[in-house]
């Protein structure tokens, strides 16, 4: 029973720990995204400012 509940409790903390890993690449991704794509907003406003 002590072993049962040890296994699963790593597990879960795996899991945890996988899952707040992946969710940081996703938002940092996501944020870089909308940071090129700003980038891009800005080049073309400069040149059609011209």
């Amino acid at each position: 029973m002590k072993k049962t509940f040890a296994v699963l409790l790593a597990s879960l903390f795996l899991g945890a720990t996988l899952g707040t890993v992946a969710g940081c690449n996703t938002i940092r991704g996501i944020g870089q995204d909308i940071e090129r794509g700003g980038e891009k907003l800005q080049q073309e406003s400069n040149e059609h400012r011209r």
